[in-house]
């Protein structure tokens, strides 16, 4: 195409290699510039100018800004980098289009219902000015319609959903995309082009800083690194929040600053052998092409139950309940234990997200759209699909969701995931001097044992809100009536 110019924007795909809309920019464009947008329309709703997301944003754009001059720069092109704007994305992306007379946008894909209206109007708009807009498959390895049943529907039970997508994983799906081979149509950015300081965005400094979170390209592979000599052992390390047993990758696949090919290839390789813990690890990765494919195909599940008859459910409304389970005041040592590790540090370990999501719809009964949303706030991995997922299961309202007669025990979770205390210790240090037997739940000791551990129930550290077995048999109250209606 003699003369052409393309421009790729950047999404939640903060890398320049293996990525699927630069590649097919470069390889069809001869000028190929590259833009991201702090966009308003999300930054502008946060509640708080101090986020670790935006400052992990901000800090993998500026990588990248680095690796596409450095691109550049190996295929003889000084001059290229990164163009960065704030402001409405779908204002910016339209005006920018223009301004540098591109033939077409390509971006990757989006499946969150918003995201896929705004680049509607995105291409409607650049329609109306002669330019061409095309989206590409990046963030997951098998889209929208790629496993269907053999009736042509989309699963709703994930290990049927597992086998056909493992079926269909072969070396093309994981084919890499050469984006360097191309590189010499990167276009030099103009010279004016400045890099937005966090501040200048409306943000301030976080203590991200501080936190074992590494951002950027970069960051992806030290974390990968770390990873790998532990993957094998990943099956049974990966329940235990006190062990060093995940991969802590989940921001950087949120925010495209690694590949999802490069991440299920490795898997892949060493599953085939028989590595027990990359079989697992791969599920994992399967379970989160299963949730963008649920919410692709069912958008309804953002505001609503998955089953629609749990819409019936009457959840309690309970403010002192609901301020206890968000200010880590439960009683329950292993519930605060992971509400405080979220809000220090913006993750939480999964079997905890599970745990700490059961105890508010199961053992407080309020409604899993209230946790949803509080985890979308804090999380720095939050993705919509897997959050509102994740919650839908362990509230028994969703696609091949746990039973709703089967209610974790928060006790019962604390003694088998955090057997000698070492989680709640480092969270709720003021139990650190009860012994491991009793940690997973002070309220089960004598007032003469508790004191001579250094705590005083009600002042030290909360009685417990609830009593777990009576607040099962009002859970399983509260669904049994649902079933008897149907």
């Amino acid at each position: 195409m003699a003369n052409s110019c393309a421009l790729v924007w950047l999404r939640r795909d903060l890398r320049c290699d293996d990525h699927a809309a630069l590649y097919h920019a470069l390889r069809r464009f001869e000028r190929v510039y590259c833009a991201f947008v702090f966009d308003t329309d999300i930054l502008d709703a946060l509640p708080r100018k101090q986020d670790r997301r935006v400052e992990f944003i901000h800090a993998s754009v500026l990588q990248l800004h680095g690796a596409l001059q450095a691109l550049s720069a190996s295929a003889g092109v000084p001059g290229g980098g990164l163009i960065v704007r704030h402001g409405s994305a779908a204002q910016c992306i339209v005006q920018l289009a223009r301004s540098l007379g591109v033939q077409e946008v390509l971006t990757n894909r989006d499946y969150e219902p918003e995201a896929i209206a705004r680049d509607q109007r995105v291409a409607q708009d650049l329609s109306g000015l002669g330019i061409a807009f095309s989206d590409y498959k990046d963030q997951v390895l098998l889209d929208r319609d790629e496993v269907l049943t053999q009736q042509g529907q989309p699963y709703s039970v994930f290990t049927p959903y597992k086998r056909a997508w493992l079926q269909k994983l072969d070396a093309f799906q994981l084919k890499p995309y050469p984006v360097a081979l191309y590189a010499r149509h990167l276009a030099p950015i103009p010279v004016e082009e400045r890099l937005p300081a966090l501040e200048q965005l409306g943000f301030e400094r976080t203590n991200l800083q501080a936190l074992p979170m590494p951002a950027g390209m970069d960051g992806a592979q030290q974390l990968l690194q770390d990873f790998l000599p532990r993957m094998h052992a990943y099956q049974e390390a990966r329940d235990f929040p006190g062990r060093k047993g995940v991969s802590y990758l989940s921001v950087h696949l949120r925010f495209g600053t690694v590949s999802i090919r490069a991440l299920a290839g490795l898997a892949l390789q060493r599953a085939v052998q028989g590595d027990e813990g990359a079989q697992t690890w791969l599920s994992e990765l399967a379970w989160r092409d299963f949730y963008f494919m649920i919410l692709w195909h069912h958008p309804h599940v953002v505001t609503q139950s998955f089953r629609p008859e749990y819409e019936r459910v009457l959840w309690d409304d309970a403010p002192q309940l609901w301020q206890a389970w968000c200010e880590a005041r439960t009683g329950y040592p292993l519930v605060d234990a992971a509400m405080r590790q979220l809000h220090q540090t913006g993750y939480m370990h999964n079997r905890l997200r599970m745990v700490v999501a059961s105890f508010l719809t199961k053992d407080l009964g309020i409604d899993w759209r209230r946790g949803e949303r509080h985890f979308a706030e804090h999380l720095n991995d939050y993705d919509l699909s897997a959050n509102n997922g994740g919650w839908q299961w362990a509230a028994s309202t969703g696609c091949d969701a746990q039973p709703w007669f089967r209610i974790f025990n928060p006790v019962t979770q604390s003694q088998r995931f955090d057997p000698d205390g070492r989680f709640i210790r480092r969270y709720v240090p003021e139990l650190a001097r009860l012994p491991d037997k009793h940690i997973h739940f002070p309220a089960g000791m004598k007032p003469l044992e508790l004191q001579a551990c250094g705590v005083q129930l009600g002042v030290d550290y909360p009685h417990p809100v609830v009593d777990h077995a009576s607040a099962r048999q009002r859970t399983l109250m509260r669904f049994h009536f649902l079933q008897s209606d149907r």
